[in-house]
């Protein structure tokens, strides 16, 4: 069967979990630990990729991002790879350090924020990586350490996580230390990881209920939620996915997308292909951007060569491309109907 694409959102929560190939290390000591953190931490900030909870173990971690500048496979590929890299030079090894697809559940927010907060930053102890809850907020390599104030990380957005434990900081971390330790008795909860039809109805109990009643529950293993959260994630997935192949099959080349854009803005195509700096000209080199990156599957780097620009200017076009066209159907852009 073939694998399911990965399904992505602007906003968009998501489980994380990265495992190392045939269950290896992919931490041998701390300065890998140390490494791993400060590359996501620069990719997190230059995406603007909001991280709720982390946890790096020996042969896993786990991750709680939520979709920013630039989508989440984009922002794992560059992690991961950079890592691997890294890890492989600093220890004089080859070939492959994960496993060839990181798990990437999106999760509805309102009910498995904290839920999942919770159950991520227990991983540690599920581990034996410290032996009691009180340590864990002394292990410096999991997302507890930063919203109990023990270790800072500019990346983790902690407040996010401790304003739903109170207004003031030092009673949100006693309220939150409180919830974390009342999740040492839930074991380890395999409705938050395991199939999409246990995770869509919160675990065995629930789902033998709704059986029980003869309701019938949407789930996807890609997704954490309800059956209603399921289904408008994948009609918003299959809409998507519908617009990208009619751009692809309807044999929209770049040259036709740059003629198209430059015709929309009443623009020559050249002002699009150099580094002419008119208001207009930028508005329409980020829209060429968004469309190419977003709809047609081509990669930063592809545009970048094809503009003469760097690809992190062609990030910040993503961006600025991504606001106009909320104002802009991208059919009028292309002339479609």
């Amino acid at each position: 069967m073939p694998r399911q694409a990965r399904i992505d959102a602007p906003g968009a929560l998501h489980h994380i979990i990265i495992r190392g190939i045939e269950k290896r290390s992919i931490f041998r000591d701390d300065q890998d630990r140390d490494n791993f953190l400060e590359r996501l931490g620069r990719i997190l900030s230059e995406t603007s990729t909001p991280c709720y909870a982390w946890a790096l173990m020996h042969n896993h971690s786990h991750l709680l991002l939520r979709t920013g500048r630039a989508p989440i496979a984009t922002v794992m590929r560059r992690l991961l790879t950079g890592y691997a890299q890294q890890f492989n030079r600093r220890h004089n090894r080859h070939g492959q350090l994960f496993q060839n697809r990181y798990k990437s559940i999106l999760c509805e927010e309102d009910p498995y924020l904290l839920e999942l907060v919770r159950y991520i930053h227990l991983n540690p102890l599920r581990a034996s990586i410290v032996t009691e809850f009180k340590q864990l907020k002394s292990y410096h390599y999991c997302g507890h350490a930063v919203l109990m104030g023990t270790t800072k990380h500019a990346w983790h957005h902690k407040d996010y996580v401790l304003k739903y434990f109170g207004r003031a900081e030092r009673q949100a971390r006693k309220e939150y230390a409180s919830f974390v330790a009342e999740g040492l008795g839930m074991g380890r909860q395999p409705n938050l990881v395991g199939g999409g039809l246990l995770r869509s109805v919160g675990g065995w109990s629930s789902l033998k209920a709704h059986r029980r009643q003869g309701t019938r529950i949407k789930g996807d293993e890609r997704i954490l939620g309800s059956g209603d959260f399921v289904e408008k994630v994948l009609e918003r997935a299959n809409e998507e996915l519908e617009q990208r192949t009619r751009f692809q099959v309807s044999g929209i080349s770049f040259d036709i997308l740059v003629s198209s854009v430059a015709d929309y803005y009443g623009l020559k195509a050249d002002k699009l292909i150099t580094a002419c700096k008119e208001p207009i000209a930028v508005k329409a080199r980020s829209t060429l951007c968004y469309i190419a990156v977003r709809k047609l599957m081509l990669s930063g780097k592809q545009v970048a060569l094809k503009l003469n620009i760097s690809p992190s200017a062609v990030s910040k076009a993503i961006r600025r491309g991504e606001s106009i066209l909320l104002e802009t159907e991208i059919e009028k852009v292309l002339g479609e109907s």
